[in-house]
């Protein structure tokens, strides 16, 4: 077992002073927010046994804002990494100290989105979601910029014209993306099918729209199916892919929008078509990155979180200090790819 880090290695890590690190923890004189905020980064990073201690020195004397956050599908990994990466946001924003308050939904219904944005709205003085995009949400919305409370879009928009603003990727551009990688790796011009999870994801028909629009525009030789929905379920996707797959031979590649790509990499691995269809999937996690290595999809287009909850976090914290802006906005991340030979 290693030594219990000290006080000077903890100096050491920051660029700073013992006597430094010394003020941070106790107090006694102020320490600026840059360098204090260092010292605790170090102590997160080497495992310092005061490193608590030392968060709660920098942010005493904050001003606290609490957010509400609501994301889908807790069991899913990548909406694990998502509120992991919201949590480690808030911690690090400076300037003001987060509560941040995670919740998932357990359905996709648009009553249930309705109501936990209602309750989150009661504890929180701003909201972020993952929501389908329907009149019921629309109005739970308002009723929250009512009373004064924004609510941001996250991932796929909903809400335009009510909500602050949208903070995610470009979808049309991510569908148009994803069509150029398939159309450069198929093993010839053929099929081409794309899953959605549903029609009331605003960002699943955005990427559906790029994707059709690249090929008609650039690669009209291919031939693109009717668009599937697979709930953004494993098993569905699963069962869908292997449809896909019997009913059409020939397919040269899918784009699977949303989720559920577990279930169409499961499909590829039991029923390998030779050759194999050129995928693309959404987010890089365990399941994708396996897949990429075994070089059974060709890429994964991943949102990059820490970027987007910090990003986040900082418009947030904007608009309960400043008030909602008069126009409706969107923030847009580059998107991160991975390819097989990237991982």
């Amino acid at each position: 077992m290693g030594r219990r880090p000290t006080i000077a290695d903890l100096a050491r890590k920051a660029g700073v002073s013992v006597a430094t690190v010394d003020r941070v923890l106790n107090g006694r004189h102020r320490v600026r927010e840059e360098t204090a905020r260092r010292v605790y980064e170090a102590a997160s990073e080497i495992g310092y046994h005061a490193a608590a201690l030392i968060h709660q020195r920098i942010t005493a004397d904050l001003p606290r804002m609490n957010f509400a956050f609501l994301l889908q599908k807790e069991a899913q990994p990548f909406y694990q990494a998502f509120g992991k990466a919201l949590q480690e946001a808030a911690e690090a924003t400076t300037g003001v100290r987060v509560n941040a308050h995670i919740e998932y939904v357990k359905n996709q219904t648009p009553a249930e989105v309705a109501e936990r944005l209602e309750a989150l709205g009661q504890r929180a003085q701003a909201v972020a979601a993952t929501s389908l995009d329907h009149h019921t949400v629309t109005q739970a919305v308002e009723a929250l910029k009512t009373e004064g409370k924004p609510v941001f879009s996250l991932l796929s928009d909903f809400a335009q014209g009510v909500r602050e603003s949208y903070v995610g990727l470009n979808n049309l551009k991510v569908g148009r993306m994803a069509a150029w990688l398939i159309s450069r790796t198929a093993p010839r011009p053929g099929k081409v099918a794309v899953f959605v999870g549903s029609h009331r994801w605003h960002g699943h028909e955005l990427r559906e729209t790029g994707f059709r629009s690249y090929f008609r525009e650039y690669a009209p030789q291919f031939d693109i199916l009717e668009t599937l929905v697979n709930l953004e379920t494993r098993q569905v996707t699963y069962e869908a892919t292997l449809n896909l797959m019997d009913r059409y031979p020939d397919i040269v590649g899918f784009y699977v929008a949303g989720g559920g790509m577990e279930g169409a990499i499961a499909a590829l691995r039991d029923e390998p078509p030779d050759p194999l269809p050129s995928v693309v999937v959404n987010e890089l996690t365990q399941d994708s990155a396996a897949a990429l290595q075994d070089h059974q999809i060709v890429a994964a287009i991943a949102t990059p979180l820490p970027a987007l909850c910090r990003a986040l976090l900082d418009h947030m914290a904007s608009a309960v200090r400043e008030g909602p802006s008069e126009t409706p906005g969107q923030l847009f991340l580059t998107p991160a790819l991975h390819v097989p030979e990237s991982i």
